[in-house]
């Protein structure tokens, strides 16, 4: 399921995205934490961390559907990762969020790193899951990187049209492809046949056609972040499934050494856990984030 709420921001000349919200209006005496989706997913990736009391009573959770994604619509076709994080610093300000706590996962994780670093006043701290901070680059593939432009160009040739697809439906192969790669058989049945039908309800038709090209060509094309790392200032806590078939653990064990201007910044692997991490390991993940609010709020 998509989110049901979606709110105006100007960037693209104009963006509706998506958004949901744990209990209601936001509550300004909590802090906030802004939650990024992975690859064809929606907001809904977080139900187990909506549906975590000790943390909806400690936080505002906002989880914000990227640009190619659930209910977010641009005036644009063709955007970045950067877009998406510049959109999502712009949904901060629609709601009256002045700063938060970043959660992402996969390319989430790619996104919430670049919303601290076009908003380094705004990003109170990161919990990256389940990533990387390079491109698909070839040192990225010899440490144990998948190749996705190999994998994933034959899906991108078969998404583009020159006249208009009323009648799309992203495929079942996709479909399934993207649920056992990021949920990395962990999860019940009835987990990967909502994700099933979710993604066939957010890709389809032309519009769906087009939004699913460009987050996967965005994907496939995105830049690296490495020698942008050290100038992240605030705290990051990464955590890496061990069964993460992904991006597995060479690259963050890496990658984590790079954030040299961040007060603490640890990689913790989780037994047992898959691409989406947040999703396979809940209770780690709500534990490791409820730490650094209770650490990192003023």
């Amino acid at each position: 399921m998509a989110a049901q709420s979606t709110v105006r921001v100007p960037h693209l000349g104009g963006i509706d995205a998506g958004y949901r919200l744990a209990n209601g209006p936001l509550d300004h005496s909590k802090p906030t934490v802004v939650l990024i989706n992975s690859m064809c997913t929606t907001s809904s990736l977080y139900n187990s961390q909506f549906e975590d009391k000790s943390l909806t009573d400690a936080v505002n959770l906002l989880a914000i559907e990227p640009l190619g994604h659930g209910a977010t619509t641009s005036s644009s076709d063709h955007f970045t990762y950067w877009d998406s994080a510049i959109m999502a610093l712009q949904v901060m300000d629609a709601l009256q969020v002045k700063k938060a706590f970043a959660l992402g996962t996969s390319q989430g994780g790619w996104i919430v790193v670049r919303m601290a670093l076009l908003g380094p006043d705004r990003i109170r701290g990161l919990l990256p899951l389940g990533t990387s901070m390079d491109c698909e680059s070839a040192a990225s593939r010899a440490k144990g990187g998948w190749d996705p432009q190999t994998q994933l160009a034959p899906f991108y040739d078969q998404w583009c049209s020159a006249t208009p697809t009323p009648d799309f439906v992203v495929d079942p192969v996709w479909r399934g492809m993207v649920a056992t790669l990021g949920f990395s058989g962990s999860v019940p049945p009835e987990t990967l046949s909502f994700w099933d039908e979710t993604q066939a309800a957010v890709y389809s038709g032309d519009e769906g056609r087009r939004k699913l090209r460009m987050a996967l060509l965005c994907l496939m094309e995105r830049d690296g972040l490495l020698f942008r790392l050290r100038d992240i200032k605030c705290p990051v806590y990464w955590l890496q499934g061990l069964e993460d078939p992904i991006f597995r653990t060479e690259l963050p064990k890496d990658q984590i050494k790079l954030f040299t201007s961040s007060p603490e910044a640890t990689l913790t692997f989780v037994e047992g856990g898959g691409h989406y991490l947040n999703a396979t390991s809940p209770k780690k993940v709500n534990e490791a984030l409820l730490c650094m609010v209770e650490k990192y709020t003023d």
